[in-house]
């Protein structure tokens, strides 16, 4: 009790991150809680009338196949965020190993590392993520999709991280543990890697953003796993059956309003870490 007393008195002092994550946690539990109220069949193909207009019965209507589309979106949620999150999670993984790397050895390792990541960051990423998800359409699940995206998630952590590590480790309290005899591994376990930790929050949620991003635009082109109730696959079939011009408004609405949510939250966190990780931005009350 005390605890929720203490996150409460600094929410007041950081609205942003307290909104963030109400906000999100309002779509997590909408995700997790619905299912106990909803039957997932409803979300394949002919299991209602299609294209009926939102009902006490179907609160979001039904699609082109009469899959029920509020049931589609508490089965796409937490689809969503496991690509997000898996995704995030292996980029800014090998993004602060390679940065860690770079920034703290220096010398060769810091020109190999830094020449490829300038070098792929100036490749269209969306036209490599494009190219690989139409070759292995055929194959794509959740878990590919991630690791799809997570294949370019890793070059700009790892240039970001390197940064901070170059302007760590000439800092006091990293050449004391220089003379104290500390290992390389003790320093950036014990001085370096807790420093950094709100920023590699920070950086995660915007990881984890710029992930679900990514694979709801590659959904929405029809780059996505065909069989999945996903976000991004339901924008993609309501514009092939051209709901937007039918007036057919409850099909490609709900997931844009979802969409919309996610990233309102997502950003307020990453703001609202930023202000933990920046000392300027921090608020007095």
């Amino acid at each position: 009790m005390a605890s929720l007393s203490a996150f409460w008195r600094y929410g007041r002092r950081n609205p942003k991150l307290l909104g963030g994550l109400l906000l999100i946690l309002v779509i997590v539990l909408i995700g997790l809680v619905g299912r106990f109220f909803v039957n997932l069949d409803d979300a394949r193909p002919i299991s209602a009338m299609p294209e009926m207009s939102p009902t006490w019965e179907h609160p979001f209507g039904t699609d082109g196949v009469g899959r029920d589309l509020f049931t589609v979106m508490v089965a796409a949620i937490p689809l969503a965020l496991e690509v997000g999150l898996l995704a995030g999670a292996v980029g800014l993984g090998i993004g602060t190993i390679l940065g860690f790397i770079a920034g703290y050895k220096g010398g060769m390792a810091d020109n190999i590392i830094r020449g490829v990541v300038d070098t792929l960051l100036t490749v269209p990423g969306l036209v490599v993520l494009i190219t690989i998800t139409a070759s292995i359409k055929s194959v794509l699940s959740v878990e590919v999709m991630a690791l799809v995206v997570a294949s370019l998630a890793w070059m700009w952590p790892t240039r970001t991280i390197r940064s901070q590590v170059l302007t760590m480790r000439e800092r006091a309290y990293v050449k004391m543990a220089k003379l104290n005899g500390l290992s390389t591994m003790e320093i950036i376990w014990q001085e370096l890697l807790p420093n950094l930790l709100p920023y590699l929050g920070a950086s995660y949620v915007g990881a984890v953003s710029s992930a679900i991003l990514a694979s709801i635009g590659l959904e929405a082109l029809g780059l996505g796993p065909q069989n999945e109730p996903t976000i991004g696959m339901t924008i993609y079939w309501a514009i092939a059956n051209t709901s937007l011009i039918r007036g057919i408004w409850w099909w490609w609405l709900p997931p844009i309003l979802f969409v919309i949510m996610l990233f309102i939250g997502l950003f307020m966190i990453s703001a609202g870490l930023d202000e933990v990780a920046n000392p300027r931005l921090r608020r007095t009350v």
